[in-house]
């Protein structure tokens, strides 16, 4: 698209190995015809890619029977690195043997330190949000201290006031915490629907081939990753509780009714 040729036109090759002329290095150049085009859904690849037959490019180049590499398919693509040092043990060292993601180093780091960055960056949304709990605990300590010193005069212990507090804090962070994972899971799975809506409502590419490597946006859920979070965010919860409920427990039922 680039090129401006599309299906059915033709277009020139030039090879850098021209031929030897009594008027100097005159490159070969052939003609092509497009016969199709494809999308491999990474930019850098479909703007400096071509196919041709393996023959045609075998005269084209002067290559006679030979080729330049060999590319080897395997079923699990996650196991391209273990297959590259299975082939690079069995051939000689005259061979280079590259699998996709040693091709790929750069942006596979970077996606790499992105996620990392993003766990950091949801941890501390969490210890942000945990905040809000010790603040509404610490209030209902405040608005229900005569409750409390009552409880603690019928007989109630510190340890149970504590519990109460204790249990009403992790069920604030637990119901949070389950709401948010469901609408994050839903909103991962529904995200290309909701992209390609938002690009189609207002005129703008979110992904813009000519910046980022990637096209579209694909999205895998780690479910690991999922409960991980989660369970940073009851395990916070649940610190975030430890000194309202403390606080709670040592009331004084003398001092709560003194002004009562």
């Amino acid at each position: 698209m680039i090129l401006g040729v599309f299906y059915g036109e033709e277009l020139s090759m030039v090879s850098p190995l021209g031929n030897m002329t009594p008027v100097g290095m005159v490159p070969r150049v052939k003609k092509f015809r497009v016969v199709g085009i494809f999308d491999s859904g990474m930019y850098e690849y479909d703007t400096s890619l071509a196919y041709i037959s393996i023959s045609d490019a075998q005269l084209f180049f002067n290559m006679n029977k030979q080729v330049t590499g060999i590319e080897v398919k395997v079923r699990d693509f996650f196991n391209a690195g273990e297959m590259a040092k299975k082939i690079r043990e069995t051939l000689d060292y005259n061979y280079l043997v590259r699998d996709w993601m040693a091709m790929n180093k750069n942006i596979f780091s970077a996606l790499k330190l992105e996620k990392t960055v993003m766990f950091i960056v949801l941890l501390l949304i969490t210890l942000v949000a945990s905040f809000n709990i010790i603040s509404t605990l610490i209030m209902v300590v405040m608005e229900k201290g005569r409750d409390i010193a009552i409880l603690k005069a019928m007989g109630a212990t510190s340890r149970s006031i504590m519990k109460i507090f204790l249990i009403e804090g992790m069920v604030i962070g637990v119901v949070g915490t389950f709401l948010g994972g469901a609408a994050g899971v839903a909103l991962a799975f529904n995200l290309e629907l909701l992209i390609g809506f938002l690009e189609d409502k207002f005129g703008f590419k979110v992904l813009s081939p000519d910046i980022y490597y990637l096209d579209k946006f694909p999205v895998q859920v780690n479910f690991i990753d999922v409960f991980l979070i989660m369970s940073a965010a009851v395990i916070i919860s649940l610190l975030a509780t430890l000194y309202p409920a403390w606080q709670a427990s040592r009331l004084d039922p003398a001092e709560a009714l003194r002004y009562e």
